[in-house]
């Protein structure tokens, strides 16, 4: 399995082993090594990168315009991060990306009700920013 350096900050393990970078795009991007797949949630389309990406349209502080692409993209994460480094993305890195991490969670077994908490408690306190967006883990099915 493909994993980011074990003192990374930003990094989600998940219960299968996968290792899922998130991060926010008005940081600098971090040390290390790149990825090799980034899915991208933004309101107006990010700048190219140098590895594989998807952009799901997704505004600040709100929910993706588009539920089953994110879905799709997000599938894509799952089954590349089994061996390969992938990262997912928003502005700030909390709240949509908190919200795409925990839906991911759920994707890889961890229950609807309780993967906003494992996001928050393995990720950052402050994932899953919004009350709706909190719904939408909840209600999240793969």
């Amino acid at each position: 399995m493909a994993t980011w350096e074990p003192e990374s900050i930003g990094i989600l393990d998940l219960p299968s082993g996968r290792s899922i970078r998130g991060r926010g795009l008005r940081n600098p991007l971090p040390s290390g090594p790149l990825p090799t797949f980034g899915v991208y949630l933004t309101g107006k389309e990010p700048p190219a990168t140098e590895w594989d990406s998807v952009w799901v349209r997704w505004r600040d502080f709100w929910l993706p315009s588009d539920p089953d692409a994110l879905r799709s993209a997000l599938h894509e994460v799952w089954v590349r991060s089994e061996t390969e480094r992938v990262e997912i993305a928003c502005g700030g890195g909390f709240g949509r990306t908190g919200t795409a991490l925990a839906a991911l969670a759920i994707m890889d077994g961890v229950p609807s009700e309780d993967a906003t908490a494992y996001v928050r408690a393995r990720y950052s306190p402050r994932a899953v920013e919004m009350p709706w967006q909190r719904r939408f883990v909840t209600r999240f099915t793969t």
